[in-house]
């Protein structure tokens, strides 16, 4: 017998088999190093259009730097910059837009400085909404909403006519819940769910106090909730909320231990904050409020962590028995670009009042600010 041709086939098929694994070898060398030269080649995202109207106030002022650097956007996206305040201040807003382009910002790819409301919402893809009437000593409280009703209303047109069409728009400027109401209600083109209100605030604040209590990183408190207004009938929840600790994840009220504290000075605490900086600084809250701003667009646009909810001012649709319709702060998660509330969470006796007394307060606004409008139209 020829043994040659008893081994051919064995020695063809590994022949092949080396052929393969050559082939396969080259293939992932291939991948290897294209995968590294590309790591190389940046590829830039188009950049976004933010609007901050208030531009040359404090919060303003503490607010656009950080936007510039990447906080609330992101390291990698590009921003241009719609600045807008009112004429009074047109030379310090001017002044602000030098500094921006002094600090030569990687990111910031323009900088436009307004005081023509139309010029600064064209093709804007996020709108802060910081600048509003400021209560003045010895003025009511029903002057103070007029005012910004007038200013809402003007503002929410021009968004509607001019911004682009899924623009996200945050509002700070106070009464945060019910200015974001009336842009609802007259930028009726634009998403409901595209209009909130800040009370990320007051969320950050009710971490650090539960921080600060039990003398652990911030980063490791997580689900507080703030529910209902941004005022000082907001309530700050703490019946979800908890702590990573080396043996795992705590609630909140198991390691405080003191539900009278729980129940009483902390919710006071982080209802009273602002009144305390102004008392201590003279001055309103600015860099929190600006860290806070970036903190609730950053998660809204970029995602809430898995297993971790913020507390936003939206639209409600009915959660939790709150008058649909009413810009309301819920417990939210969000994912590509959505907000979604968190559903199905407990509410007991204490929580159900408290949620439904700030409820009222949001529904007088409300009732008030339509009967300021009313007004208005009569007189034009």
């Amino acid at each position: 017998m020829d043994l040659s041709s008893l081994f051919r086939p064995v020695m063809e098929n590994a022949l092949l088999l080396e052929r393969v694994g050559v082939t396969l070898v080259c293939g992932v060398l291939s991948y290897m190093i294209i995968k590294h030269i590309w790591s190389f080649v940046r590829v830039e995202k188009e950049p976004i259009r933010v609007l901050v109207t208030g531009a040359a106030g404090q919060i303003g002022y503490a607010l656009v730097p950080m936007i510039a650097r990447g906080v609330m956007l992101g390291p990698d996206q590009p921003v241009i910059l719609h600045l807008l305040d009112i004429q009074t201040v047109a030379e310090n807003l001017i002044g602000v837009q030098m500094e921006l382009i002094d600090a030569a910002f990687p990111l910031l790819k323009g900088v436009i400085a307004t005081t023509n409301f139309v010029e600064a919402c064209k093709g804007v893809d996020i709108a802060i909404m910081v600048g509003g009437f400021r209560r003045k000593e010895g003025m009511e409280r029903k002057e103070v909403l007029s005012r910004n009703v007038s200013i809402y209303k003007a503002q929410a047109l021009a968004l509607e006519e001019h911004a682009s069409e899924n623009c996200k728009v945050l509002v700070i400027a106070n009464p945060a819940n019910t200015n974001a109401l009336i842009l609802k209600d007259f930028a009726q083109s634009i998403p409901k769910k595209n209009i909130t209100c800040l009370t990320r605030l007051d969320h950050n604040r009710a971490l650090a106090q539960i921080a600060e209590r039990l003398d652990v990183d911030v980063s490791d408190v997580k689900n507080v909730i703030v529910w209902g207004n941004h005022s000082s009938t907001q309530y700050p929840d703490v019946n979800h909320a908890s702590v990573t600790t080396v043996n795992g994840e705590k609630s909140v009220r198991q390691l405080v231990t003191d539900d009278y504290w729980l129940s009483t000075e902390f919710i006071a605490k982080v209802q009273q904050r602002g009144a305390a900086i102004i008392k201590a600084r003279k001055l309103s809250s600015a860099l929190s409020a600006a860290s806070a701003a970036c903190d609730h667009m950053h998660d809204w646009i970029l995602g809430t962590p898995k297993g971790t909810w913020v507390s936003m001012g939206v639209c409600s649709d009915g959660s939790y028995g709150i008058e649909p319709g009413l810009i309301y702060s819920f417990p939210v998660t969000c994912q590509n670009g959505e907000w979604s509330i968190v559903r199905g969470l407990k509410i007991d006796e204490f929580s159900r009042e408290k949620m439904d007394e700030t409820a009222k307060e949001l529904a007088e606004e409300k009732q008030l600010a339509h009967a300021c409008l009313r007004i208005e139209d009569e007189f034009l």
